[in-house]
């Protein structure tokens, strides 16, 4: 199998398992309906690790354009293999957002709220500030990458990789993932985002167009200073670049602070 497929594959089934336990939580009449956050940032963690499980020794399992391009920058991975990854990936997270679909036919007419329907495709905000939102999915994907790289210095039992950094998945969803639903995955939110745009959904809303650049922007940023700062601080690799994703950061952080300080005003 190509690496290529494994991606596809691997996000595939990301978003069969993660998007099929959000689906189950929230839409109306299914059995695990009102399970909440916990079942659903467990789901998202045990995805990741099938996920891993199933492509991990073919692809490297990715399954995330943040992650990719953040290898990429650090030095860890070839630029030339970085847009067919990224095209696998978000292939493979548009596919099995339609199964999710297919899966759960009958509930999307029992479910007459649109913004519900849109939950099981793509992150939200729980509060509407542009800044705030942009700069929480930086601080998760910059969690997740400077976890990644530790982890990755650490042996493990054979088998238990994947486990590890399912768990760590789930880590991040409880503790950081409330703000903006934890995309930190521009594949994972606008991969199911286009099929719920495209998808004959009963009573389907928008797709919320207007808050889509921020999952796709702020893991990038936030994956790419995670990996630079880790091999900054532990391999005393400095790259150029980490300084100009640093004073965006620190630029989007002072925007978010100004931004809820005149709400309050």
């Amino acid at each position: 199998m190509s690496a290529f497929l494994g991606e596809l594959i691997g996000t595939m089934l990301l978003l069969i398992f993660g998007g099929g336990v959000v689906a189950g939580v929230i839409l109306k009449g299914t059995k695990a309906e009102s399970a909440g956050w916990i079942v659903i940032t467990s789901g998202w963690g045990l995805a990741v690790a099938i996920a891993i499980y199933a492509v991990g020794t073919i692809s490297g399992a990715h399954l995330n354009p943040a992650v990719t391009i953040s290898l990429a920058c650090a030095g860890d991975f070839a630029w030339e293999l970085v847009p067919a990854y990224i095209l696998a990936q978000f292939a493979g997270a548009f596919i099995g957002a339609v199964i999710v679909w297919i899966h759960y036919l009958p509930h999307w007419k029992e479910t007459k709220d649109p913004g519900t329907q849109l939950a099981v495709f793509a992150t939200g905000p729980a509060i509407h500030k542009t800044w705030s939102n942009l700069l929480s999915e930086i601080i998760g994907t910059f969690i997740l990458m400077f976890g990644l790289s530790a982890i990755g210095t650490n042996k493990f039992s054979d088998g238990l990789n994947p486990l590890v950094i399912g768990g760590f998945i789930v880590a991040i969803g409880l503790s950081l993932g409330a703000t903006t639903g934890y995309a930190i995955n521009p594949a994972r939110d606008l991969g199911p985002r286009i099929a719920h745009f495209l998808l004959p959904i009963a009573g389907k809303g928008s797709s919320d167009w207007k808050y889509a650049w921020i999952p796709v922007v702020g893991p990038i940023l936030g994956g790419i200073l995670g990996s630079l700062l880790y091999k900054a601080l532990f391999k005393q690799e400095i790259y150029s670049m980490l300084h100009v994703i640093a004073l965006a950061t620190l630029l989007v952080a002072f925007l978010a602070i100004r931004e809820n300080k005149h709400k309050q005003e």
